[in-house]
Formats: C-alpha cells, sequence, structure tokens
C-alpha cells in the first residue's frame, strides 16, 4: 500500500506504508545511529515526533525483548528508507513492520531519507503527517495542526502512580519521572533504593519520602511549558536548598529553568549516538535526544557553572550550581542506544550523597 509523508511546507514524499495504515500527524524530526532503532522508537523522549532515520537500512536485526526503554513505542510515526522483513539475531522475536503494528503507529518506508533530512537540516524541524490517503488534503490538516509542544507531552508518558524499589541499598533516591528510558532506572537501581514518582508531586509528598537525593529524567515537549513551570519546576525550587540533585536531558533543562536560566528551541536538535561533548578537558561521545537547550548567558547569571559543551555547536552540555551539590547533563549517560563512556556520572552523584 501507499504511502506519504507530507511536510508543512508542501513537500510530498511517496513511498510504501508498514506499521499501522492510520494517519498520523506530528513534528518531523531525525537521529542518527547505525544501531539503536528499538531503543529510540521506544523512548518517550520521542513523544509527539515522528521520526527518521539517517541509516538507510532499519530492522536487520529485528526486535527482542531486552532492548525496551519502555512498554511501548512513544513515537508517532517513523520515516526509513528500507526495511528488513527477514532480520536476523539470535535473540530477535519480530521485525520492525510487527512492532509497529502491534502498537499502532504508521510507518513510511521507500522515500528518500537522505534528502528529507538535508531539508529538515536547512529549514529545521516541521509538523508533518503520514497518510495512505490523499496527501494534498493531509497537507491542510498538517498546516491546521496544533504543535505538540503546546501540549503538555510530560503528562502523557510520566507514571501515574508510585513505584519503588527496594535494593538494600544505603541511599535512596527520588526519581521524578518525565518520560524516562528503564535504563536509567537500571543505572539508578544498581547504586541507590528508588522511589519512581509522577513528574507533578508536590513538594510535601516528596519530603515526606525522606529520599537522600533527587534525580530528574528525560522526557518529551517544551521544558518551559506553563503546566511544567507550575509544577516540577515549581516543586524543585522548594526542594533545591535541601537535597542533592542530578538531572538528565528534560531534567537539565529543569533544573536550569529552576534557578533561572532560560530555555530555547534547537533549529533541528540533537538527535543520534555520536555527539561529540567537552567535559572536563576531554572530549566524549555522548548519545542524545533533545530540542531544547539552556541558554549560556542565562545559566551563568543563574549562578550555574557550565560543564559541558557541545563540540558541533557549542552548545549547553551540562552545568553544575556554583554553591549547591547539583548537576545535570543534556546527553544520556545511560545510554541504550549509544556509547557508555559518560556512566560514571552516576556514580559522581552516588558519592556526592554519600558526602565524598
Amino acid at each position: 500500500m501507499k504511502g506519504f509523508l507530507v511536510l508543512e511546507d508542501g513537500t510530498i514524499y511517496e513511498g510504501e506504508a508498514f506499521g499501522s495504515r492510520r494517519e498520523v500527524l506530528g513534528e518531523v524530526v531525525f537521529a542518527t545511529g547505525m544501531t539503536g532503532y528499538q531503543e529510540s522508537l521506544t523512548d518517550p523522549s520521542y513523544c509527539g515526533q515522528i521520526l527518521v532515520s539517517s541509516y538507510p537500512l532499519i530492522g536487520n536485526y529485528g526486535v527482542n525483548s531486552r532492548d525496551f526503554q519502555s512498554k511501548k513505542v512513544q513515537v508517532w510515526g517513523y520515516a526509513i528508507k528500507e526495511k528488513c522483513d527477514y532480520p536476523s539475531h539470535r535473540d530477535c522475536t519480530k521485525t520492525i513492520d510487527q512492532l509497529l503494528g502491534e502498537n499502532d503507529v504508521p510507518g513510511i518506508w521507500g522515500i528518500d531519507t537522505r534528502s528529507l533530512i538535508r531539508q529538515l537540516r536547512t529549514h529545521g524541524t516541521m509538523r508533518g503527517g503520514i497518510t495512505t490517503e490523499e496527501p494534498k488534503e493531509l497537507l491542510e490538516r498538517v498546516r491546521a495542526m496544533k504543535h505538540p509542544e503546546e501540549s503538555n507531552l510530560v503528562s502523557r508518558v510520566s507514571t501515574k502512580r508510585i513505584i519503588r524499589f527496594d535494593e538494600k541499598k544505603p541511599k535512596t533516591v527520588a526519581l521524578l519521572d518525565c518520560g524516562l528510558k528503564s535504563n536509567i532506572v537500571e543505572e539508578l537501581r544498581s547504586r541507590f533504593n528508588v522511589i519512581q514518582l509522577p513528574y507533578d508531586t508536590e513538594e510535601n509528598a516528596v519530603r515526606e519520602l525522606e529520599p537522600d537525593g533527587i534525580f530528574i529524567s528525560n522526557g518529551p515537549g517544551n521544558p518551559a511549558h506553563p503546566e511544567m513551570l507550575s509544577t516540577i519546576v515549581s516543586t524543585l525550587a522548594k526542594l533545591k536548598d535541601d537535597f542533592p540533585m542530578m538531572g538528565i536531558c528534560l531534567g537539565h533543562q529543569l533544573l536550569s529553568l529552576t534557578f533561572g536560566a532560560r530555555t530555547y528551541k534547537l533549529k533541528f536538535g540533537h538527535r543520534g549516538i555520536n555527539q561529540p561533548v567537552m567535559l572536563e578537558g576531554r572530549a566524549y561521545i555522548t548519545s542524545q535526544n533533545h530540542g531544547f537547550a539552556v541558554d549560556a548567558e542565562s545559566a551563568q547569571d543563574a549562578n550555574l557553572e557550565i560543564t559541558v559543551t557541545n563540540l558541533n555547536d557549542g552548545t549547553v552540555e551540562g552545568m553544575k550550581h556554583r554553591d549547591l551539590p547539583i548537576f545535570s547533563v543534556q546527553f544520556h549517560p545511560e545510554a541504550h542506544p549509544g556509547p557508555m563512556d559518560t556512566g560514571f556520572l552516576f556514580d559522581r552523584f552516588k558519592r556526592m550523597l554519600e558526602g565524598s
């Protein structure tokens, strides 16, 4: 069955439909990386987005039961050059087509993803849609659609209940879930007892748990959305003087907002497993997935020290508070997908809670 990817500027890409055959609208973004498509598809930070993979062959090692980063596919749509219907891997349990179909997520393959990604790099991410119907009619709906970031996407992917992981460790961390990846939970559980909380948990509820530290996860959407400012940012502002804190990705942005820094939307974001950063005089290759960044000048004015920068464009990739035991990074030290070179940052957080 024919499928069409339509961008708000009127560009139409024709290919073949796979996964679910329903229509979907979202923000069209791209990610780099030869591997890791399963982890990317199930990363809650992609909620609201139609993902384009730069690597031309997707699905060649299939889908396994081990690499999910959440319980379901989180992207709203998926666009690729070529899909593999006969994957080869000892852990494979299903194809990429089956994964999307079971999760009711539309896909399109056979399009010129190189041309599409060049367009997104030149003009920035765009609203778009996938359909198997008349593409010109979809264009009208794309142009009239509300941008996903105008909604509180975090409320869609955050846990709705408290989840406890008692690992018999000496320290306990309150994990504010903004749409976290499962490997973050695994990294924390290997070092702490973990209490996973809804993103909008109020200050008193956090204090009643008596955690030794607070961790703020990754997640989708605009960190400065009014509902984020009135909930988690407000809560962090009330807790910041009393608890050590660490944030990743959206958590990094939310902590920066807590101290008065500003965030802004990047032209096409950083999404992939090959982003170089400079940390403490050494270059690291990192996994990233974000469309917003922290404004450097405002961070310095907010008593935050910039500790990590992106070597491609100079954007802020990490900070620490000058007086309080609080730090954050924009990239993903838990990897999955991507390199695990910066996993030592979780150990740094552990030492911070231990007072060493």
